[in-house]
């Protein structure tokens, strides 16, 4: 085999495994570790309560309108079949919209949780996390 091209495919590789990584670094997050249990998006604010205890801060940011859809099924005569027609089974809600910060110390992240209407929508890390003082 002839190493010019070894060397070619070699640096092919690591060019191809460094992109992915910086990739793979740069995504949101969508889990996150609070000791021995995982926070996904999706779970209920009483679920992340339950697993990660009190936030370090909790702030109000105000309220959205999301738009719920309900699924419409109907049976066919020879099998079911599910549909759904456009403009039916649609509605809009307000929701709360609240922030928790979580902050696990010097040697770790913090973790930014946005959940609309008590359902985790976003988690986002933000930085070392710092030593909590008493007054």
């Amino acid at each position: 085999m002839n190493t010019t091209n070894t060397f070619k495919l070699g640096r092919v590789t690591s060019t191809g495994v460094l992109l992915l990584l910086l990739l793979i670094a740069a995504s949101p997050a969508h889990a996150f570790r609070c000791g021995n249990k995982i926070v996904i998006k999706e779970m209920h604010e009483q679920q992340v309560l339950k697993a990660c205890g009190e936030p370090t801060t909790v702030r109000h940011l105000g309220y959205a309108v999301r738009s719920v859809e309900i699924p419409y099924r109907r049976r066919l005569s020879g099998g079911v079949s599910s549909e759904h027609f456009p403009g039916y089974g649609y509605y809009t809600q307000e929701v709360v919209v609240t922030e928790y910060v979580y902050n696990f110390g010097p040697r770790k992240f913090m973790q930014r949780l946005v959940f609309e209407g008590g359902v985790l929508r976003s988690i986002k890390t933000i930085g070392y996390g710092y030593h909590e003082t008493g007054n």
